[in-house]
């Protein structure tokens, strides 16, 4: 019996042993996996906000109360980057007219078509006048502009190509209108900045211009702060910003989905705080047919109003988009009373003719061109060196 007692303690003593042992290395299996194991962080938390369309209309009073949400970002000049010298305004002119002689453009084939004809027929004048109207002259524009030269060609008994481009040179520049006021109005109450509002579609462009035309501000010895109020559009903000740092202009924005008209209230608080010269306000380029997009402008530039008043609304025009690009304009000048156009892409396949036919249609003048890609490819639209870029003078 004695060592049947022996071998129960025994047992009992093993089994302790080896529940003791399970539990030291269940323990140090925890400890490795906690160590191997990387912590996954939280699901961000961060609402963003619902599109303006979805959401009820608020009152001016709550649009100029929104602007607390947002606070500046500290953007400032890039550390340690070397800043870019934009090209002289002066300098671009003969650059963008030599570019736009050698282009692809529409129009100018149909005026060199014209103008090398050996004899000046019938059928020469029907091929003219048929591709004007292909090159978004427009009708009534193009029926004008040939009547007047055939007209003057009549009386004058010129059937000399020269003659006839001096003379279309003459109807040309009429039809463009150089009495119209291309220049920047930069006016603003002592104590606050000008304000430029740009807006458009997506695609023409708009951000890309809002950065050069900021260029060409800083070129003219102007201090500049870009409002990023595109806040839908992805990495529009970054976009803009990169353009800032690339010639000191500091960018004031906010995270993606934020209320554009919070935004561009900072930017004028900004502008108004550091004493700038010119607020550039980049807007979100929505679709011109979603009424509730379009009313989102009209708030953007109410609640900048509660800080200074908006001295020009821009429109980015995409020259090549033709009759759809007109029929933006119209919404547009209804809802911001647009004060004048950026023509943008009036190069390769443009269709310079737009020029005449959006400035009938607005009433309001063309007051930039870009012809290319380049950061200094934007200049002041000039009436005479546009039409002598066309005939290729």
């Amino acid at each position: 019996m004695e060592w049947t007692f022996w071998i129960v303690i025994i047992g009992i003593v093993l089994v302790m042993g080896v529940a003791v042992g399970s539990i030291v290395i269940g323990s140090r299996r925890k400890q490795v996996t906690a160590v191997r194991t990387p912590e996954v962080p939280a699901a961000p938390t961060d609402e963003i906000l619902p599109a303006p369309d979805s959401e009820p209309s608020p009152t001016v009073q709550e649009e100029a109360e929104t602007h607390e949400e947002i606070t500046a970002d500290e953007v400032g000049e890039p550390q340690g980057a070397e800043l870019e010298s934009p090209e002289a305004a002066e300098s671009r002119f003969v650059r963008l007219r030599q570019r736009l002689a050698s282009s692809n453009n529409a129009l100018a084939r149909a005026l060199a078509d014209l103008l090398s004809s050996d004899r000046i027929d019938e059928e020469t004048w029907d091929d003219f006048e048929m591709t004007l109207i292909t090159s978004d002259l427009g009708v009534g524009p193009t029926t004008e502009l040939v009547t007047a030269l055939r007209k003057q060609m009549a009386i004058d008994g010129v059937d000399d190509p020269e003659q006839v481009k001096a003379r279309l040179r003459v109807e040309l520049v009429r039809l463009v209108d150089p009495e119209l006021d291309r220049s920047l109005n930069l006016d603003h109450p002592e104590g606050k900045p000008a304000v430029v509002m740009m807006v458009g579609v997506n695609g023409t462009g708009k951000t890309t211009t809002v950065g050069k035309l900021g260029r060409v501000l800083v070129s003219d010895g102007k201090s500049v702060i870009f409002g990023a109020a595109d806040t839908f559009r992805a990495a529009a903000a970054e976009q803009l910003t990169t353009w800032g740092e690339r010639v000191g202009v500091r960018t004031v924005s906010a995270q993606e989905g934020a209320d554009p008209a919070s935004v561009a209230f900072s930017a004028v608080e900004a502008g108004v705080a550091e004493s700038v010269d010119v607020v550039l306000v980049d807007t979100a380029g929505r679709l011109h047919n979603k009424v509730g997009l379009m009313d989102e402008l009209g708030k953007v530039k109410r609640v900048i109003e509660k800080q200074a008043p908006v001295s020009e609304v821009l429109l980015v025009l995409d020259a090549t988009t033709g009759q759809n690009g007109l029929a933006q304009a119209r919404i547009f000048a209804e809802v911001v009373d647009v004060s004048g156009i950026v023509l943008t892409k009036l190069d390769g396949s443009a269709k310079g003719g737009i020029v005449v036919q959006v400035q009938r249609e607005l009433g309001v003048p063309v007051k930039f061109i870009g012809l290319g890609e380049g950061a200094d490819d934007l200049a002041p639209f000039d009436v005479e060196n546009f039409v002598d870029g066309l005939l290729g003078d």
